[in-house]
């Protein structure tokens, strides 16, 4: 992944398109698949939430 991915420039300030993990703090971010969001380094997942 690539820094061009992860922040996007609104109004002249860098924001972080991708949430963080809340167990790893704000440097490492979660991944999105189709059905959770999961921390690469500790394992963290959330399941997202079906319709």
């Amino acid at each position: 992944m690539q820094k061009r991915e992860v922040y996007k420039l609104e109004n002249n300030k860098v924001v972080r398109s991708k949430r963080n993990c809340p167990r790893c703090g704000p440097s490492v971010f979660l991944a999105e698949h189709e059905d959770r969001v999961t921390c690469g380094k500790c394992g963290y997942t959330e399941f997202k939430k079906k319709n």
